[in-house]
């Protein structure tokens, strides 16, 4: 019998401010991240593709494509 999967809260790119997010394996040794600035696209009618997460310990920051954050294998919501 096959393993059911937990269902995804969806994720909409527009709320996607201020949450908190650990890294399934650390990113050069930082686990919780915060998503600090959502990359509003140049030309009006584009869809958000970016976003930009900042370690919580360190302030280092990084730019992702949001649609990583709903691979559970890369990350968890909220701080766990």
């Amino acid at each position: 019998m096959p393993a059911k999967l937990a269902p995804m809260n969806p994720l909409h790119p527009k709320k996607l401010l201020l949450t908190k997010w650990t890294a399934v394996a650390p990113v050069a040794r930082q686990k919780h991240f915060l998503v600090s600035k959502v990359i509003v696209p140049e030309l009006p009618g584009q869809a958000l593709e970016q976003v930009e997460i900042e370690a919580v310990h360190s302030k280092a920051s990084r730019r992702i494509d949001w649609r990583e954050l709903r691979d559970p294998s890369k990350w968890r919501q909220g701080w766990v």
